[in-house]
């Protein structure tokens, strides 16, 4: 039990290490806002499909149904910030849109979730399963951090504190992987749900938020190149790792 919490605990740092490329980066203009916005995007949507794809082998009906919720919360989340408009346009003045920074450090954290149970769940499948599919959140957590810092460190989020909320998005890998561990039964057929529901709220937010800010700071042609490439290396970054 010990050792799956720390295990997963590594897969939440590894998150952190998706800022590291901000330390070496100099001044950010807004055609790198639009640039940075369309990698981001293209990583979270080539990582949604994977998702619902991993949800599928659990349950096809269950990873809709996830999707659907995640959808549904999303929106709901949405509409709820928007009532705070005030606080937001003085926050905006600074140069960060909280609205967006929490919706973003809010998805990330709802795919968490599923992350950390995926990890106990293989575990009580045996140490080798679960040591492999540990490594593979781990490295899988890298370029969602780097998701993260590309949408905080544009907008006046320093590196320090972009690295933080990546690694906060990854905490509940390790609160949830050690009672996903000692209740393999209970928690396994909750999985595609969890999967689903990430999938759904992450493939919102590329649309809703990140793509359409992208458009306003760079062409379109390029927006469909950088996000084209960045799905691509996704998902064959995905396929190597697995």
């Amino acid at each position: 039990m010990v050792q799956v919490f720390l295990l997963a605990i590594l897969t939440a740092l590894a998150t952190g290490l998706g800022a590291l490329p901000f330390v070496f980066v100099g001044d950010l203009t807004r055609k790198w806002l639009g640039v940075s916005n369309a990698v981001a995007g293209g990583l979270m949507l080539a990582a949604s499909f994977g998702l619902i794809y991993e949800g599928v082998s659990y349950g096809l009906a269950r990873t809709v149904l996830g999707g659907l919720i995640g959808l549904a919360f999303i929106v709901l989340t949405r509409n709820l910030l928007n009532g705070k408009e005030h606080h937001v346009a003085s926050s905006e003045e600074r140069g960060v849109d909280p609205r967006k920074a929490l919706l973003m450090v809010g998805v990330m954290t709802a795919h968490s979730f599923t992350e950390g149970v995926g990890v106990g769940v293989s575990f009580g499948g045996g140490q080798d399963l679960g040591l492999f599919i540990t490594l593979a959140i781990a490295v899988h957590n890298v370029p969602e951090g780097l998701a993260i810092s590309l949408v905080l460190v544009p907008r006046g989020v320093g590196v320090g504190k972009a690295a933080f909320w990546s690694v906060f998005s990854s905490l509940p890998q390790p609160a949830m992987a050690v009672p996903a561990f000692l209740f393999v039964a209970f928690f396994e057929p909750l999985l595609p749900i969890g999967l689903g529901f990430a999938a759904g709220a992450m493939i919102w937010m590329v649309f809703s938020e990140i793509m359409p800010e992208s458009l306003e700071e760079a062409s379109s042609n390029l927006v469909a190149v950088v996000a084209t490439l960045s799905v691509l290396a996704t998902v064959a970054f995905q396929v190597l790792i697995r």
